[in-house]
């Protein structure tokens, strides 16, 4: 696996914008989250509806999962934690990190075969698009510390393709920035989360096919309030966002899967 090239501009780009997001200061108002990539599209309509509710402000930062496990366990200042893996914030909550019964399941995520309409490769025959000649590089989130990146791998496995597509691959720190690298045409199509597809700008510039549900594990994704939170009852408050009616339907709309029944 490698990263594409030509993309020295893009990554230097990328690097400072997560530099901003990692110099912010909050204010004593502020409440800090903690959000897996895939909810890039998301979360802004989220924390407007909550802000005009309870004229607290958010800030949000993004990033992989995995990554953002590892900063929590480190002592980052977030107030809560939303994961694209359960797991992950099962584990802050078994070591001390994450506050016991505050745990949320909120959503099942799915997986896209995306590419841009002006690169006119047939993504509608699913992973049989994969054998076009013009498709050289295929971005997916690096499976290391990105649940979308692991649901990726598995899914090519389970169509044994995996060998056959391992040296095109291009990794991307995390879901958000593997779908940069197809929108921009430094990777020929890319296995993204349905929910930056369906949200600008990938809506506007590309087309998709849903990966069978049935050809990866589930990603199951889950808010927790962290520890160290100096602002747990409006952090609290966030998470019972989750259970309204309006906010499931926002879900749906923005790609997401309800919770397993399990």
């Amino acid at each position: 696996m490698r990263r594409a090239p030509g993309l020295a501009l893009l990554l230097l780009l990328f690097a400072l914008d997560t530099a901003r997001s990692s110099a912010a200061r909050p204010t004593a108002g502020d409440m800090t989250v903690a959000a897996a990539s895939d909810l890039h599209g998301i979360m802004p309509e989220l924390t407007a509806r909550f802000e005009r509710e309870t004229g607290a402000h958010v800030t949000v930062s993004y990033g992989s999962s995995g990554a953002f496990f590892a900063q929590i366990q480190n002592g980052a200042p977030f107030d809560v934690f939303f994961s694209a893996d359960i797991d992950y914030p099962r584990r802050l909550v078994a070591d001390g990190r994450a506050e016991p019964g505050t745990l949320h399941e909120y959503a099942t995520g799915r997986i896209v075969l995306w590419t841009r309409r002006d690169r006119g490769i047939d993504v509608s025959r699913g992973f049989a698009a994969l054998s076009d000649p013009r498709v050289a590089r295929v971005a997916i989130a690096n499976p290391a510390h990105a649940p979308y990146g692991r649901a990726a791998v598995a899914a090519l496995k389970n169509a044994r393709l995996y060998e056959s597509v391992q040296d095109k691959l291009v990794l991307g720190e995390n879901i958000s920035q593997a779908a940069q690298f197809v929108d921009s045409g430094n990777a020929d199509v890319g296995i993204l989360a349905l929910s930056l597809a369906v949200a600008p700008p990938l809506e506007t510039h590309g087309v998709y096919f849903q990966i069978p549900p049935t050809a990866h594990p589930p990603i199951q994704q889950a808010a927790v309030i962290v520890s160290s939170s100096q602002r747990k009852d409006l952090a609290r408050r966030f998470l019972d966002l989750l259970q309204r009616p309006d906010v499931k339907a926002m879900l749906d709309r923005f790609g997401f899967a309800p919770p397993r029944a399990d």
